[in-house]
């Protein structure tokens, strides 16, 4: 059961981020850049420590008394994470929903599943599996095959997007449904955003300490009723402004060198609905990792906890990249090589959550 419970939280926080992105598409007359820091701004500054506070009584305390050097890692893990999540906005613009997270993330989740394990081999910790664990296990062996193919559907779901940009530069009707496609540029910035987003998990890892004051304080006034389900609503805190530092910094430079700092209050663009849905898409960003922390708790393990959300992010993008119709007037053999790599990511999907049940 805390497995169905586990992959099911994973699924809803998966659902919150392959969707976060769709609000911003109906703001008119800003700038990328003005939209991204408004709706980030409650992603990683207002909504963090409000979901904190609702779920961990003095959550504020255990932060202040955390050892300096774990707040600082942590910290500087959200710094870098900040840039992946930066390019993520412009991957998804040059490459579209369903192509730019299918990369984005699916880098993303092979190294963020793997380097954890890889460091606590040389540093061990209690409760950390390491990837020698991962080879010699039965379930970590299943966990690390997931893994295998999720990676091919990653590379099957590339393919359809060469074939896509084929189409669009010799079909312009197909062209004219997506004006900023750019596979070149959109790849180079998918790459680094998937590299710099795995430092999301570094992050969480950087900071179990706090989760963990929070888990043993709530165990011990829930004897008996299993590991806390909110437990890393803290680490996030830490975490997200590093990456609040590392983007508005960039969009400050943007909002100067664009000359966009009008927008946020240019009378002609529809300002209320502006604000509404990049808030909406922002509090929609952060409900991806809130449900995380829910069906780690339950999961346990952090290599297929990550690969488990990464992966069901990547089918939520790629249903609402079909339901945008980004592959509109494209060939049967382009959109049946993106179906493809979508089943294969639904079977690692299947392959992690079954090693984790019998872990």
């Amino acid at each position: 059961m805390q497995v169905i419970l586990g992959v099911i939280f994973h699924f809803i926080g998966g659902f919150a981020s392959g969707s976060f992105y769709i609000p911003y598409k109906k703001v008119k007359g800003w700038a990328w850049e003005s939209f991204w820091i408004v709706g980030g701004l409650f992603s990683w500054l207002i909504v963090p420590p409000l979901a904190a506070w609702l779920t961990i009584p003095g959550f504020s305390a255990i932060i202040s008394h955390t050892n300096g050097t774990v707040l600082f890692f942590t910290y500087l893990f959200g710094l870098l994470w900040g840039i992946g999540g930066l390019t993520y906005g412009l991957g998804v613009r040059y490459l579209g929903v369903a192509l730019g997270s299918t990369i984005i993330l699916g880098l993303c989740s092979i190294f963020g599943s793997l380097i954890p394990s890889i460091y606590y081999q040389f540093n061990p910790k209690p409760g950390k599996d390491t990837i020698s664990i991962l080879f010699n296990t039965h379930w970590g062996q299943l966990v690390l095959i997931g893994i295998v193919v999720c990676i091919i559907g990653i590379i099957i779901c590339g393919r359809a997007g060469t074939l896509k940009e084929k189409e669009l530069s010799r079909d312009k009707e197909v062209a004219s449904h997506n004006a900023d496609y750019k596979f070149g540029l959109g790849l180079f910035v998918a790459i680094v955003s998937g590299v710099l987003s795995a430092c999301f998990a570094f992050g969480i890892d950087s900071g179990k300490d706090m989760a963990n004051e929070a888990n043993n304080l709530w165990k011990a006034a829930h004897p008996d009723q299993g590991n806390f389900l909110f437990q890393n609503n803290v680490t996030y805190v830490v975490i997200l402004w590093g990456g609040l530092t590392t983007n508005f910094i960039w969009c400050m430079i943007l909002n100067a060198r664009n000359k966009t700092f009008g927008d946020y209050g240019n009378s002609r663009a529809p300002l209320l609905k502006n604000y509404l849905f990049s808030a909406l898409a922002g509090t929609t960003w952060f409900l991806q990792f809130f449900f995380y922390g829910m069906g780690e708790s339950r999961l346990g393990n952090g290599a297929s906890s990550w690969i488990l959300h990464m992966a069901f992010i990547i089918l939520v993008a790629n249903m609402w990249g079909l339901a945008l119709k980004e592959w509109k007037g494209v060939s049967r053999k382009a959109f049946g090589t993106l179906v493809a790599g979508i089943a294969v990511i639904i079977l690692s999907v299947l392959i992690v959550g079954y090693g984790n049940s019998i872990k």
